[in-house]
């Protein structure tokens, strides 16, 4: 007969696997850099990273949104600072990399996460695709690309070449994979995210550093409210229609992005994912007729 593991022997094994699984998730020790985290969703996930254990470095142009955010990651144990920062100017965006460096440590951890829908762009009946202006389409570009991804990229792998170690992840669009109607500019510019973060996948493997992307579904936020929501709180025809195609049939919430974040942010759960996009969309892209 097989002789089985004692009682005590078991339960050391069940808590050593249990501890194990625990400490996948724990950033502690790690600097995470967010940019755009003075918005709705970058906030969320920068809220997500601390409490993760990371130090958080809050970047964005707001200083009074990013002081808040701040203090509400304080307040729940976690530690951060604020950052103000031009994603667009590289010389002001490495003069910040050197500042947060020596307060909160040199980041290992990179969220791309600023960004959003230029509605001069935007289609509608008066304004039709052969009447966008060039320089705003550019401008598009730059906002959600070149800042988006490109910049901060370059800013601050350097020094995680230097360490050999770090994750990027890059925040992308449902609408890089479908182009949606009216915001032709933004489709274009994250499907060219997602690109980007493939390309970085394999160009910085050889230095550790894990290159990824997320592409949320649609989660309410500042700039999409009025076009998802009446006054009321129903639903617009627009609104209704995203709904409709969503096989979860509601729209997500902010909290919902931070499981995938910590997850590919973590060299423990996720050491060997590079290259992916990770579909946070109530089944937005699964959906058919």
């Amino acid at each position: 007969m097989p002789v089985s593991d004692p009682p005590q022997k078991k339960t050391q094994i069940l808590n050593s696997n249990k501890n194990s699984q625990m400490n996948l998730f724990d950033l502690t020790g790690e600097t995470a850099v967010v940019l755009g985290a003075t918005g709705v969703l970058g906030g969320a996930m920068a809220e997500g990273l601390a409490a993760a254990g990371a130090k958080v470095a809050v970047l964005g142009r707001n200083s009074e949104r990013g002081e808040a955010r701040v203090r509400s990651i304080q307040q729940q144990g976690g530690a951060a600072a604020f950052f103000s920062a031009d994603a667009l100017d590289q010389n002001s965006l490495k003069a910040t990399h050197e500042a947060l460096s020596k307060r909160l440590g040199s980041p290992t951890i990179l969220v791309n996460a600023a960004g959003g829908n230029d509605p001069r762009v935007t289609i509608t009946p008066e304004h039709s695709f052969e009447k966008i202006d060039v320089a705003h389409w550019r401008d598009n570009f730059d906002m959600n690309l070149v800042g988006g991804a490109l910049i901060p990229c370059q800013v601050f792998c350097p020094a995680m070449k230097d360490n050999r170690k770090g994750s990027i992840i890059n925040i992308a669009s449902v609408s890089a994979h479908l182009p949606l109607s009216r915001v032709v500019a933004y489709s274009a510019a994250k499907a060219a995210v997602i690109n980007l973060t493939l390309f970085l996948a394999r160009e910085l493997a050889p230095y550790h550093i894990r290159v990824n992307s997320i592409t949320p579904g649609f989660f309410p936020g500042e700039q999409n409210r009025r076009l998802l929501f009446n006054e009321d709180g129903t639903a617009t025809p627009r609104g209704q229609v995203i709904l409709s195609h969503t096989p979860l049939a509601r729209f997500g919430d902010p909290s919902e992005l931070v499981g995938a974040t910590i997850y590919l942010a973590s060299e423990k759960a996720s050491g060997f994912v590079t290259g992916i996009d990770l579909r946070v969309d109530g089944g937005f892209l699964s959906q058919t007729i």
